[in-house]
């Protein structure tokens, strides 16, 4: 197996936070917080600019599995993560019980979804559409599932102020690129892979800018390894009941194979490249968020090695 590239770079980007945290916090000499604002704008710009209407048009009509996926990602998650919210409580200290619960609320990831569903031999078409839907509903539906166990003692901003930066900061950059798209679509399919290098480096930064100001505030601690052990366990128990349910689902309801594998990876994935943006708005520059972004990069690795394994073995039965 080849070495994972954006894993070793948020891997350095930890590393570097924690030798010289000043240089890369929000508030710091390079102003950090305005550089990844800028990022996570063009990043959406390029994703509206990178989806076809024409092909969410015609994926609309399979209604069941689209209420099956979006269901999983903002009922069956979120539920979830409200149980494990009040059970852990005296556990996990409050910052990474927190990232487990937004973990549960953040939208499906676009990328690997489709990607995994093509390798399987899936409906691509239908994937693309939910995991768009997804992040689109994720815009409004995470900040409001975040406030069911936010308080008053956590660094947020207002719910009003939350959805309003999300639209400013995510959905009008993806309107843009939607409008734009018939002017740079060609030239995007051209540089593709330029294209999704910076979805990654902007990843990157967020996780780097938010380390640095939890090692400026003094959140790390030894106590925190055994920690993020536990959590890692949590969140392979939580993408195995999600790839269980789903599947069940799925036959219960009696779609097609092709359906079902779009709903098993579109409805037990957790989008990393929509949840850290989200969080950068919702925490702003809290030092917290260093440790409450620890439970969706753990599940973004393990479903990632998961789901290619499920994916290679739903493609050999066919």
């Amino acid at each position: 197996m080849k070495p994972d590239g954006f894993l070793i770079a948020i891997a350095a980007a930890v590393v570097l936070a924690f030798a010289a945290p000043y240089i890369g916090a929000s508030e710091g000499p390079l102003a950090m917080g305005i550089v990844t604002n800028l990022g996570v704008a063009l990043v959406f710009f390029l994703h509206g600019a990178a989806v076809s209407p024409a092909s969410m048009r015609s994926a609309a009509a399979n209604w069941r599995l689209h209420a099956l996926v979006q269901s999983c990602t903002f009922a069956l998650f979120p539920l979830i993560g409200l149980a494990a919210w009040h059970t852990l409580e005296g556990v996990l200290v409050p910052e990474l019980r927190l990232g487990f619960f937004f973990l549960c609320v953040t939208s499906s990831t676009i990328s690997s979804s489709v990607a995994m569903t093509a390798l399987a031999r899936g409906n691509v078409a239908a994937a693309i559409f939910n995991a768009t839907l997804s992040g689109l509903l994720g815009m409004v539906l995470t900040p409001l599932l975040l406030a069911l166990v936010v308080d008053g003692g956590t660094q947020v901003t207002p719910i009003a102020s939350q959805i309003g930066g999300i639209f400013a900061k995510l959905l009008l950059p993806f309107v843009l690129g939607q409008l734009c798209r018939g002017l740079i679509s060609s030239a995007l399919e051209r540089h593709k892979a330029i294209v999704g290098k910076a979805d990654r480096a902007v990843i990157v930064l967020i996780v780097y800018v938010a380390f640095c100001d939890a090692a400026l505030a003094g959140l790390w601690s030894k106590d925190h390894a055994l920690a993020i052990l536990l959590m890692a366990a949590l969140c392979s128990a939580l993408l195995a009941i999600a790839l269980l349910l789903t599947t069940v689902a799925s036959r219960a309801l009696g779609l097609s194979t092709e359906d079902e594998i779009a709903a098993v990876f579109c409805g037990s994935k957790k989008s990393l490249a929509n949840g850290a943006p989200i969080g950068k708005v919702i925490f702003g520059a809290s030092p917290a968020l260093g440790l409450i972004l620890i439970p969706l990069l753990l599940y973004h690795q393990i479903q990632l090695i998961v789901c290619a394994v499920l994916a290679r073995r739903y493609c050999a039965r066919r």
